[in-house]
């Protein structure tokens, strides 16, 4: 209890030092990820989405994991191009991690890497400062910044906006890693354990600083059967549990937005924790992906009571099939 009270207190100080900055003026973000899926043929699809997104001048982008198929080499080079698109956001750009970036590194088309090697070159090549991708940087709070406990954990984190507090968390899709060999069960076992702590640390902040809504960021879609909020071999249940509880007990926005399963989708599938009742709080955005290179632009207006509203930005050239 004195060690979860100590984090909170650092929380509260991280963000005091930003409070009388914020104000209550609406704002725009973006919303994209899993992409780009064909290589080389969708690099202009990418850049051309770049370039229209920077036109569009959000506050910041928001990549929900995935940065390539899983039947593509989950090599050095590749990272380091994907670093490059990553900083030609002209606002800041904030990284999830995805499954095709590291637990499916082990397939042959993807190189036959050690999926553990790979999170770890993840986490050293994109997570080594405090700051986001882009030619404009955001200063992010990391997990490791805050929680000794937790030092590995460099790619959770979260930032202010306008009273609405942004987490990022690493959930990724094949079922959270939560498969195929002992090995890959123990880095769940680790990764969950922080994960668990850093949403009901994000929930504990935003009571406590009574912020407006959450938006949190991740890869995998939890929701793609009812039996991942329930089934004992479920890498999702545990988080589903949680985010229920708190989300039912915060009454405030939230907001689920991620990749996964390359569909856009606007709903709300997060239960009760007894998983009778629809939670009326919580949206979950689902972002399109793959042949869709595409996005989602959200605009937030804090002062009203359902603050949050959602533009595709679909451009014709990128479509599979375009029009005349």
């Amino acid at each position: 209890m004195k060690l979860l009270k100590s984090i909170l207190v650092g929380l509260l100080f991280t963000c005091s030092l930003g409070a009388s900055a914020q104000s209550l003026e609406s704002f725009k973000f973006v919303a994209l990820g899993d992409m780009p899926y064909s290589i080389p043929e969708d690099y202009p699809r990418y850049e051309r989405l770049i370039a229209t997104i920077n036109q569009t001048n959000p506050s910041f982008s928001i990549f929900i994991g995935d940065t390539k198929s899983g039947s593509t080499p989950c090599s050095d080079e590749y990272n380091q191009k994907v670093k490059g698109y990553f900083n030609q956001f002209t606002s800041p750009l904030i990284y999830s991690i995805g499954d095709n970036e590291w637990t499916d590194c082990h397939r042959p088309l993807a190189g036959s890497y050690d999926p553990i090697e790979r999170l770890d070159k993840l986490r050293s090549t994109f997570f080594n400062t405090r700051k986001s991708f882009g030619k404009q940087q955001l200063e992010l709070t990391r997990q490791s910044d805050i929680d000794p406990r937790h030092q590995k954990f460099v790619e959770n984190a979260y930032w202010v906006k306008s009273q609405f507090l942004f987490v990022s968390i690493h959930i990724p899709g094949s079922n959270n890693n939560f498969e195929r060999n002992e090995q890959a069960k123990a880095e769940y076992y680790e990764r969950n354990q922080a994960n668990l702590e850093w949403i009901q640390n994000s929930f504990a902040l935003a009571q406590k600083m009574n912020y407006l809504g959450i938006i949190f960021c991740y890869q995998a879609d939890m929701f793609y059967t009812p039996t991942q909020a329930v089934n004992p071999d479920s890498g999702y249940r545990d988080t589903l549990q949680v985010l229920s509880k708190n989300a039912q007990a915060f009454k405030k926005p939230v907001l689920l937005i991620h990749g996964d399963s390359h569909r856009l989708i606007l709903d709300q599938p997060l239960k009760t924790a007894d998983q009778k009742h629809t939670l009326e709080n919580v949206l979950r955005l689902e972002v399109m992906g793959a042949e869709q290179v595409q996005a989602i632009t959200i605009g937030v207006n804090p002062k009203s009571e359902q603050p949050f509203t959602f533009t595709p930005i679909l451009l014709r050239q990128n479509m599979t099939t375009p029009g005349p």
